[in-house]
């Protein structure tokens, strides 16, 4: 792509219509994703140590009882909360379609010789075993995967779970979503970011589509060194409380509660947390 595809893009992008979804699978794309993972200066795609640590005791404590459990941890990252969970006597499993991020979880499980399995496979996808006690899938994840995906990855969690299985959910709040896609336009540059290793400039541009309840996010890369452009882009479906209960009815659960956040942690505007468990 180069400069005129940007002048002539579509002005309003339908829902879908351009990028699948922002490439975490590609290996030099993972590889930078990890540094935002595991960086303390912010909690932007993985929160801090010390937000993790307050959201794994409530999971621990609130959720499991202190009961050591098999855990299915979907989206996993680079096994922020599967090794602290692990290490405190349960045993985990965790799928994620990046590779670099699969590969420290694995080294730091290792080093640690903790009770974790990390597979490095699209959640769609793979399977997820069975005879877990809890299913995760945190930090908005839940939103990002069409609304038959999410279906079907729901059905797969009810099916891996022993009877009264608990699943976790951390969504986006409908109004996050909304907020999101009703953003200005944004431009920055940079030596070295997610998006390029070298230096480039990220023009940004959200779209909220009423209709289909979801944002998208479009980001064009300007690489400094030879003009070129990249794009990438993702959409963010958006659920209110009932649309939750509904999809999550559909699939075999029940006993759905929510909440801002996981106990002490703070939480944020932009996420809620969501329980229920598996029928019968």
């Amino acid at each position: 792509m180069d400069l005129l595809n940007i002048i002539q893009r579509n002005q309003n992008p339908t829902p879908w219509s351009e990028d699948e979804k922002i490439p975490w699978h590609e290996p030099e794309f993972s590889r930078r994703m990890l540094d935002e993972h595991l960086t303390q200066d912010h909690d932007a795609a993985s929160r801090r140590s010390e937000r993790i640590d307050l959201q794994v005791s409530w999971i621990n404590e609130t959720v499991l009882d202190g009961k050591p459990s098999d855990i299915l941890d979907l989206g996993c990252g680079p096994g922020l909360y599967t090794t602290r969970l692990a290490s405190l006597g349960h045993r985990c499993l965790g799928i994620d379609f990046s590779p670099a991020s699969i590969q420290h979880a694995r080294e730091r499980a290792a080093a640690r010789d903790l009770p974790c399995e990390y597979i490095h496979q699209d959640i769609r996808t793979a399977s997820y075993g069975s005879g877990h006690q809890l299913a995760m899938l945190l930090f908005g994840e839940f939103n990002v995967f069409r609304r038959e995906e999410i279906a079907n990855i729901l059905s797969k969690v009810n099916n891996s779970l022993d009877p009264g299985g608990v699943l976790l959910l951390e969504p986006h709040t409908f109004t996050a979503v909304k907020e999101m896609g009703l953003e200005s336009p944004t431009w920055n540059s940079s030596p070295y970011g997610l998006f390029s290793k070298d230096p480039h400039v990220t023009l940004r541009e959200c779209f909220w589509d009423d209709a289909a309840r979801a944002t998208m996010q479009r980001y064009y890369i300007i690489h400094a060194n030879t003009g070129e452009v990249s794009r990438y882009g993702q959409t963010i479906n958006a659920y209110d409380e009932d649309g939750y209960r509904q999809i999550l009815s559909d699939a075999g659960f029940e006993e759905m509660t929510v909440s801002p956040s996981m106990g002490e942690d703070k939480g944020t505007d932009e996420l809620m947390v969501i329980t229920a468990r598996k029928s019968g």
